[in-house]
């Protein structure tokens, strides 16, 4: 097989090509977005304008539309998607290889598109992430591409998320029925329903908001008889959903992690299973928490704060069951797992946030102040981005054929976990003063706990040139990865790292579970072999 460096920038239905090619982009938007981060912190790090409230406007809404659209759903669902599933249920690629080839290139003119919001006239977006009226509705040329962008963003989830139902049920092979499939192949399934199901509403929402301002249409203006609300609801029916399609498939990277790492098997399997699937459907009955403080029927506040609280159940099953399999194992603190831990432990935290967001009294105090940001945070960076950066440095060895190197690792992971926190940990109490979120300026009383969450920014976006530092050390004189160098029990690591063009020389036959840790492993030998 070819390994040459530049098949990855051209077109190929190989998934892993493919997945790769969602690794970089990926990475490289995480940057992109990072710095964005690094522009708002810079702004806010003293009382007083460096740049102007529209810049700043510009700088929060592409952070925030980075990170999600072109970082955390294609790394997660792209990359690791892409690259893990067809090996852990053992076939040879994707259903549809060249839809799945579709799904990546229609990402690189869904960012262009978006990035070349700055050089409209009037600037790029600025109405935030969440795009919403009237000010969205002022937003022009910048926003009009905006709304292009995510549309052919969109496209590419529903695509992408097609694709992996088909293959995770109808390409399994001999011996893995659903129960045996690993949590992150769950986790990707459950994902690609809410991806499937959802995202057409965030394509109608943003096509009516585009013939809005293109073509004036009056569906959210309220000066010409629009409703301002009905955005709200299209718009968060998706955006909900989609903070689980950001979080899911980190959680499944977790429940792939910790077994390993403890030589345990995993604790409470169905349970997970279930609670992957609780999840998914409760997803859809929450998005109206978001909408508290709008002018939507007083009533509506009690059912949507109820299923808010009903979700944290199967997410406490979750956490539950990682430390019933973290209980009286052989735990290795490499980098892997301590991105697994810190997810479990910063989650907890995002989790409790929640709760006070998702009952109403408490949120009309606390809507769209620092207390929200500090929440969405330790959910997506505390939860999915740790995840991504455990997956990396788990699933590495087999993408690439080489070793990260465990000292630097740990680097990165403490700079990262303490950068973290030191930046998000102080705008839980921020917001609960009062700050609101989304100013350019702020009151002299918030500045001294403006400037540690500034420090803690920048310690932060530090630690991932490390992690950048280490990727490219590897290529240069990193250890080469053996077919299974963690131990583990799912089938991506029974062949070579990387695998060949077909993933598997012979065809699997499965005859055990996934984190079957019961017995002594001492080799790949013992894991199961290749069958008929």
């Amino acid at each position: 097989m070819e390994h040459s460096f530049r098949r990855y920038f051209w077109f190929s239905v190989d998934h892993k090509v493919i997945g790769i090619q969602y690794f970089w982009t990926s990475l490289f938007f995480f940057f992109i977005g990072g710095l964005m981060a690094l522009l708002v912190r810079w702004e806010l790090a003293q009382p007083g304008l460096t740049f102007t409230p529209d810049q700043y406007n510009q700088f929060f809404t592409m952070h925030a539309t980075i990170m999600i659209f072109l970082f955390i759903i294609p790394m997660l669902v792209g990359a690791f998607g892409n690259y893990a599933v067809p090996l852990m249920v053992g076939t040879f690629d994707m259903a549809f290889p060249k839809l799945n080839a579709l799904s990546y290139w229609l990402v690189p003119p869904g960012a262009l598109i978006i990035m070349a919001g700055f050089l409209a006239e009037s600037g790029t977006a600025k109405a935030g992430w969440t795009s919403y009226p009237p000010v969205a509705l002022q937003g022009g040329a910048g926003q009009m591409l905006w709304l292009l962008g995510v549309f052919v963003l969109g496209w590419s989830s529903i695509v992408g998320g097609m694709n992996f139902l088909v293959t995770i049920m109808n390409m399994r092979t001999k011996g893995v029925h659903y129960f045996r499939l690993p949590l992150f192949v769950w986790a990707i399934a459950t994902t690609a329903v809410l991806a499937v199901l959802g995202t057409p509403s965030l394509a109608a929402a943003v096509t009516l908001q585009f013939m809005n301002i293109a073509f004036g249409f009056p569906f959210f203006d309220a000066a010409k008889g629009g409703n301002p609300l009905m955005w709200q609801h299209v718009f968060w029916f998706y955006s909900h959903p989609a903070v689980y399609i950001m979080i899911l498939p980190a959680f499944g990277i977790v429940s792939e992690i910790i077994p390993v790492f403890s030589r345990k098997p995993l604790f409470g399997y169905r349970a997970l299973v279930y609670a992957t699937a609780g999840i998914g459907v409760l997803s859809f009955l929450v998005w109206a928490h978001h909408m508290f403080a709008s002018a939507m029927f007083p009533w509506l506040r009690i059912p949507f704060m109820l299923t808010t609280m009903l979700i944290a159940v199967p997410t406490g099953i979750k956490i539950f069951n990682w430390l019933g399999t973290l209980a009286f194992g052989k735990i290795r603190l490499e980098t892997p797992m301590l991105f697994s831990l810190a997810l479990v432990s910063m989650f907890v935290i995002g989790g409790i946030s929640g709760v006070f967001l998702g009952s109403v009294p408490v949120d009309l105090h606390l809507h769209d102040t620092y207390f929200v940001v500090a929440h969405i945070h330790y959910v997506l960076f505390g939860g999915s981005a740790f995840a991504i950066f455990g997956g990396i440095y788990y699933w590495f060895p087999k993408m690439f054929g080489r070793m990260l190197n465990e000292s630097l690792g740990k680097i990165h992971f403490w700079l990262s976990f303490i950068g973290f926190n030191v930046a998000f940990l102080p705008m839980h109490a921020v917001g609960a003063l009062g700050m609101p979120r989304r100013y350019a300026d702020y009151d002299i009383a918030f500045t001294e706990l403006n400037l540690t969450i500034s420090i803690g920014a920048f310690l932060l976006g530090f630690a991932q040139l490390i992690l950048i530092y280490n990727m490219l050390r590897a290529f240069q004189v990193g250890k080469v990865a053996p077919a299974n160098p963690w131990n583990a029990r799912t089938l991506e690591w029974l062949t070579t790292s990387p695998p060949p063009h077909y993933n598997f020389e012979e065809p699997l036959t499965v005859d055990h579970d996934p984190y079957d840790y019961g017995r002594r492993i001492s080799s790949p030998e013992a894991l199961p072999v290749p069958g008929d």
